[in-house]
């Protein structure tokens, strides 16, 4: 099969572009922004981060034999004699997008698109996983899902790669329109609209209004649409968009789940009715969030033409996504490191898988801060102890200035909580204190990081 590559008359087409020693350019078939990996004979693009700029490195990356340069215009005055031909542009970001747009039309690969509050990652994992048994699938990386990380896993794309399982994620209005544009994705899907981000999307309706530029993108496409039902705002939408499948729990759904019940250590068991047909799989994740990632990928699964029993022996090779709901046994206590990120749907989510596992008799939550929630943050971080006293959680240990709220609110209520004002003094506490017969629950945003409490409680119970 013929390798896809950039040929020279493709950067010609890229906005503002100058080529120098045009004549001299060669087809590129790879692209690197970071100049310690540079394949032979590969397009460097110099982007300027937070923390470095790519054009400080331009050096490094011919060196290691980059066959082509594309740097800001601005910078080319600072490189000197370079052995290599450069390509000036406006902005080089803005630049690899464009070239992503120029190899995605190049892919005949189908390209399935998810964003949404929650489950994106999970939900990204579980499909790549069904498709991979028969098909030959890409997916994002780790959380390269952003307008630097989703132009990277497109080139990463391959001209013999069925499907792409592509992740999009935003906390700013447009980040999905852009990316989305960049894709034109065949299938697209958002798991749910949460209150996430609401710092810049204000609200769930902002939330939703950033989220659906996926599906408008994706319908003016003529691609289709995977609709969750159980979701009042996409719900709303719904009759909007005519290539679609629905999925859903509560509402009557082309897919339709339902749980019938959980293993004695809390994995759910669902039974999926499609096209009058069901089946039963135990879900080889915890969690309800689990159950509806899972039925979102079956929804995919089923639409692109797996069966039940090609679903069923797919199962065992799903795992869980690291910090992300993973359960771990140690000694006589389950510990639950659900540390990777957080927001009231998810802790929601998260503080009822206590309650569902059975076998032991305490249920601890550690609980960290929720970022990005603007003006509603103090009111969503109270509101918790609805789901604390629903769910039976014994003890809550909080951190952050936020969280200090929940406390506050759970102390009236019978429930063994204390607050800590900084991170030595947790860590110390969780030191000394037995876990013995308990299920624990670790969660907050990323910035909270509270990997570090998994880690603590971890080392203090080998």
């Amino acid at each position: 099969m013929k390798k896809l590559c950039f040929t020279v008359e493709d950067f010609f087409e890229l906005k503002s572009a100058v080529l120098y020693d045009a004549e001299k350019i060669k087809s590129v078939t790879k692209v690197s922004i970071d100049s310690r990996n540079v394949p032979a004979d590969s397009l460097f693009i110099a982007i300027k981060g937070d923390k470095f700029d790519g054009h400080d490195f331009v050096r490094d990356a011919v060196k290691k034999r980059a066959s082509v340069v594309l740097v800001n215009s601005d910078k080319l005055s600072t490189l000197g004699n370079i052995d290599a031909p450069i390509i000036t542009v406006k902005d080089t970001t803005l630049a690899l997008g464009e070239l992503a747009a120029i190899w995605r039309i190049k892919l005949k690969t189908k390209i399935i698109a998810i964003t949404g509050s929650a489950g994106k990652t999970t939900t990204k994992e579980m499909i790549y996983t069904l498709l991979s048994g028969k098909y030959k699938v890409n997916k994002t990386l780790g959380n390269y899902n952003n307008h630097i990380g989703v132009p990277l896993t497109i080139f990463s794309t391959k001209s013999n790669h069925d499907y792409l399982v592509l992740e999009l994620g935003t906390n700013h209005f447009g980040e999905i329109k852009y990316t989305a544009e960049i894709a034109i994705p065949d299938y697209a899907i958002i798991t749910n609209i949460g209150n996430s981000h609401l710092e810049y999307l204000k609200n769930r309706e902002g939330v939703f209004e950033e989220k659906a530029a996926l599906f408008n993108v994706t319908a003016s496409n003529k691609g289709t649409l995977f609709v969750n039902n159980d979701d009042p705002l996409l719900i709303s939408a719904n009759k909007n968009y005519q290539k679609r499948m629905t999925f859903g729990f509560e509402k009557k759904s082309d897919v339709k789940g339902e749980v019938t019940g959980y293993t004695n250590e809390g994995k759910p068991i669902i039974k999926i009715s499609h096209k009058g047909k069901s089946s039963s799989f135990e879900v080889p994740l915890y969690g309800e969030q689990s159950t509806k990632n899972f039925l979102a990928a079956v929804a995919v699964a089923f639409k692109i033409g797996l069966r039940s029993e090609e679903i069923k022996r797919r199962l065992k090779n799903i795992e869980v996504v690291d910090k992300r709901l993973n359960v771990q046994r140690i000694k006589n206590f389950i510990l639950i490191d659900d540390t990777y990120n957080a927001n009231p749907e998810s802790m929601e989510m998260s503080l009822k898988l206590l309650s569902q596992v059975k076998r032991y008799k305490n249920r601890i939550a550690i609980l960290g801060d929720m970022f990005e929630l603007g003006k509603e943050s103090k009111m969503l971080h109270e509101n918790l102890a609805d789901a604390v006293i629903e769910n039976n959680i014994n003890f809550v240990y909080t951190i952050g200035n936020f969280m200090k709220r929940l406390h506050t609110k759970l102390k009236s209520k019978r429930i063994e909580t204390i607050h800590f004002n900084d991170r030595d003094s947790l860590n110390n506490f969780l030191t000394k204190k037995s876990f013995d017969n308990s299920v624990v629950l670790v969660k907050g945003s990323r910035g909270m990081k509270m990997e570090e409490f998994v880690e603590t409680i971890k080392l203090n119970n080998k």
